[in-house]
């Protein structure tokens, strides 16, 4: 099993990122942060390598996506509660992100998302894993 997770996104404007993921109060793990890379810390296993562009493209041999125009993938976290799902989603508008789906109430799950300055989505979710529907 893996112990950590590391979903590795790139980026145009590092600085940009990284005041933008502040604001939405997470931090950056400075052992692995320079000016090609930060290292967001979204839980305690759970990073995202914000890399620029060019950094990137090392990692790689296929084109980098635009992730204003299509989508490379959804990143979708956790959080404790449906509040905390919308007060997230709110932080992220107000510090230059975008909503792109509205809010969606499945009865024991809550989730609302947002894009962040480059395009990348974010799902932020609330779980009642009690409410489960079973069968």
């Amino acid at each position: 099993m893996a112990t950590k997770i590391f979903i590795n996104l790139p980026v145009k404007d590092l600085n940009r990122s990284k005041e933008f993921f502040t604001k939405l109060g997470f931090g950056f793990n400075e052992q692995f942060t320079d000016e090609k890379a930060a290292c967001l810390v979204i839980g305690e296993n759970l990073f995202s390598m914000l890399l620029t562009e060019p950094f990137f493209k090392g990692f790689t041999k296929k084109e980098i996506a635009d992730a204003s125009k299509s989508t490379e993938v959804l990143i979708a976290i956790d959080v404790e509660s449906r509040e905390k799902v919308d007060e997230m989603v709110s932080k992220a508008v107000a510090a230059g992100g975008s909503v792109y789906m509205d809010p969606q109430d499945h009865g024991w799950m809550y989730q609302h998302s947002f894009a962040d300055p480059d395009g990348h989505q974010w799902e932020v979710m609330y779980m009642d894993e009690s409410a489960i529907p079973q069968g």
